[in-house]
């Protein structure tokens, strides 16, 4: 299985360096999207970059990396997630193996090597308004929302997930191609939800495999303010979910 990756960074040169350099003994070609002018430093020899005029939302941008590359599969990236070594082939090897398997991810750590809950249940009514509203400042999410972050499960073998951070994920071509990619509808937020939500109701698993492990750097910015760019962001991205998935409104 040949896999691309396809890297976007925003503002953020330093961390795509270390990106880049922990992803390319691992992949067969990769591709940098800049979504500003200033978010490419340099950069090794070979390897492509698409320098966005304006910044656009990061589906847009990951269906336009994906659109240059040509691997079997494609690990998207945010340029704050670092792979260790031999993640991208434990993800490959895994999908390669499992021909339905369209999305596969990894276990996700924090720098300071404390695990992080990537692997999630889809979300609900109830549960969005507790982690999204003033409501959570009376009711802890990670003490009441224990299984929508699946907090009691850290397994240690590949298991099924729902659906799991986009921060570093590798997708089957073939899913992207018959889905039609993200939904470049989504500015940021929930694209990621929605491109599994769409691969679980079109038969495609969606697996967690912890032997493959990436650092990511997750600022959680939405899980401690409200009323900012990014939280409008969020609420737009869960309405739009919902609308094109109104059976969802179902699951309280």
């Amino acid at each position: 299985m040949k896999v691309s990756a396809v890297v976007i960074s925003h503002d953020a040169p330093d961390e795509l360096e270390r990106c880049v350099h922990a992803l390319l003994p691992d992949v067969d070609e990769l591709l940098v999207v800049a979504n500003t002018p200033q978010s490419a430093g340099p950069l090794p020899p070979g390897i492509g970059v698409i320098v966005n005029e304006r910044p656009l939302g990061f589906a847009a941008n990951a269906n336009a990396g994906i659109s240059r590359t040509r691997g079997d599969a494609v690990v998207v990236a945010n340029a704050d997630a670092i792979p260790r070594p031999g993640a991208v082939a434990a993800l490959a090897a895994f999908m390669a193996a499992r021909p339905r398997c369209g999305i596969a991810g990894p276990q996700l750590v924090y720098p300071d090597g404390r695990w992080q809950p990537s692997r999630r249940a889809f979300p609900t009514v109830s549960g969005t308004l507790v982690r999204r509203t003033p409501i959570r400042l009376l009711v802890d999410p990670t003490r009441y929302q224990r299984s929508h972050y699946l907090l009691d499960e850290r397994p240690v073998r590949p298991v099924e997930a729902d659906w799991m951070l986009g921060a570093f994920l590798l997708y089957r071509r073939k899913l992207l191609d018959e889905l039609g990619g993200f939904d470049d509808g989504y500015r940021l937020y929930c694209e990621d939800i929605d491109l599994c939500y769409r691969a679980a109701r079109s038969g495609w698993e969606r697996w967690y495999v912890p032997a493959a492990v990436v650092e990511h750097a997750y600022p959680a910015e939405i899980d401690r303010t409200f009323l900012t760019r990014r939280t409008l962001w969020h609420a737009r991205g869960m309405l739009r979910f919902v609308h094109k998935h109104p059976e969802r409104l179902l699951s309280l």
